[in-house]
């Protein structure tokens, strides 16, 4: 069965196909903050989305993560690592892009199970 929650203007929050939740484009809170902030940032909602779902970080299967300069991605990891417990990390692809929108220096996507 398929479920949409948080419908917004161009995507839902989440997409929910079976035991799979598909949660698109979060980003931080705070988008004055540095990247190691915002990626701490983004976990937290992305762990909040999830466990209203019925899920939690330690489901995640697969991320990607988009940022705006890859010079901080060390801060990024950082965050990730400190997020996820060892045994637990999803697989994860980090991309470089131009500009997701002002302030914004990083976007995660990622898919989990319940």
């Amino acid at each position: 069965m398929l479920k949409r929650y948080g419908q917004g203007k161009y995507f839902h929050r989440a997409v929910e196909v079976g035991e799979t939740i598909y949660l698109p484009s979060v980003t931080a809170h705070h988008y004055g903050a540095d990247t190691l902030e915002q990626a701490g940032q983004t976990a937290e909602k992305i762990e909040a989305l999830l466990k209203e779902l019925g899920s939690d970080r330690s489901k995640i299967v697969m991320a990607n993560s988009y940022l705006t300069d890859m010079g901080p991605k060390d801060a990024m990891n950082e965050a990730w690592v400190e997020f996820f417990a060892p045994g637990e990390l999803p697989s994860r692809a980090t991309i470089g892009v131009a500009d997701l929108g002002e302030g914004v220096l990083i976007e995660t996507v990622c898919v989990a199970v319940k």
